[in-house]
């Protein structure tokens, strides 16, 4: 009796991830790490020294990149922590649709509509330059499967 073995390929991709392992002692400020699964920006860290037993220990202070929300961690230095593989484009905008989702257009032509106008002052500053028909390019930064625009600029032709 012969079983077919049934591979399931319809998952593929190009085999890159979206983080990376990185020793401890080696993330420093303004870097990127993981803490408690949300990708943050290293504002601060600290080392203290080896007691008589067990390793140095790092403590870690970040801000979510998305959320601006502090998190904070606490691991040995000879240890690995998850990095965010964090990507930055530029995209020029096109419309802001009536629900909030901006309509973009990155400079191979590619249009995208699935990236929502932030909240607060850069909302309102997008929204604002907009309706003055103002040409804005917007950058998108890129994490652990969130996106979210981050900075404006005039979009220099």
């Amino acid at each position: 009796m012969s079983e077919e073995l049934q591979a399931d390929f319809e998952g593929g991709d190009s085999g890159a991830s979206n983080v990376y392992p990185a020793q401890c002692s080696s993330l420093r400020k303004n870097g990127h790490v993981v803490i408690k699964g949300r990708a943050c920006k290293i504002v601060e860290m600290s080392t203290s020294k080896t007691g008589k037993h067990g390793h140095a220990k790092v403590h870690l202070i970040g801000i979510d990149l998305f959320t601006g929300k502090k998190y904070e961690d606490i691991c040995p230095s000879t240890h690995n922590m998850d990095v965010p593989v964090v990507k930055r484009a530029d995209y020029q905008l096109i419309d802001i649709s009536d629900d909030g989702y901006l309509s973009l257009m990155k400079d191979t032509g590619e249009l995208r509509d699935d990236i929502r106008l932030p909240d607060g002052d850069l909302g309102s500053d997008i929204k604002n330059k907009f309706e003055n028909n103002e040409d804005l390019l917007l950058t998108v930064l890129a994490a652990m499967d969130e996106e979210m625009v981050v900075a404006t600029k005039p979009n220099m032709k």
